[in-house]
């Protein structure tokens, strides 16, 4: 028997995640990305672009997702998320033109977080 043989069957594995958890976890992710890129624009435009793709890729998901005749959540905040959907497409071309920033952005994904924390604050 290897010496690693107990390691690999003491391991416990990583508990199962919840979908809520990853979605969670993205929009954190890409929500940090699009602050650090705004504040970083001058010297790194591209950034903020891949940033803004990444978050609009997101959002397209999520609205392919509550789009489904399946799909469980109530028809009312379906909507609402379809639009937010739209509206970060929207937003997002006016960043890229200079328009507008990030920030609304953010904050939107945020309500999302809380949403999807419990803590009442969702689309």
């Amino acid at each position: 028997m290897s010496y690693q043989a107990p390691i690999a069957y003491s391991r416990r594995e990583a508990p199962t995640r919840s979908l809520r958890s990853v979605e969670y976890d993205l929009l954190a992710q890409i929500t940090r990305r699009l602050r650090s890129a705004w504040a970083n624009r001058i010297d790194d435009f591209p950034g903020l672009v891949r940033a803004l793709a990444d978050n609009q890729q997101l959002w397209s998901t999520l609205a392919s997702d509550v789009a489904l005749p399946g799909n469980a959540l109530p028809a009312v905040l379906r909507a609402r998320l379809f639009y937010l959907y739209e509206f970060t497409v929207q937003h997002s071309r006016n960043v890229l033109d200079g328009k507008a920033s990030v920030e609304v952005l953010a904050d939107i994904n945020t309500a999302v977080m809380r949403g999807l924390r419990g803590d009442g604050g969702g689309a």
